[in-house]
């Protein structure tokens, strides 16, 4: 996995700090941001969809068919 550094505002950097110690969900602010960055992923990729179904005038897929795609698009990347 590549390393990369980072410099954050001390706001941004307090609030990391505080999810992590808090929630309880990660172990680290590596993961937290990693999980933020897949989130923007996934709502980019769905933006996208909805971009391209809206200048097409149809959509062949469901909602739930798009999301359905983009988790194994992801999953598949990861």
């Amino acid at each position: 996995m590549p390393r990369q550094s980072v410099t954050l505002t001390e706001k941004n950097d307090e609030w990391l700090k505080l999810q992590v110690d808090s929630a309880g969900d990660y172990a680290n602010k590596s993961e937290l941001i990693n999980d933020l960055v897949r989130r923007a992923r996934r709502a980019e990729y769905i933006n996208q969809k909805f971009d391209r179904a809206e200048k097409s005038d149809f959509v062949y897929q469901s909602p739930q068919e798009m999301l359905s795609e983009f988790k194994h698009s992801v999953n598949d990347g990861d």
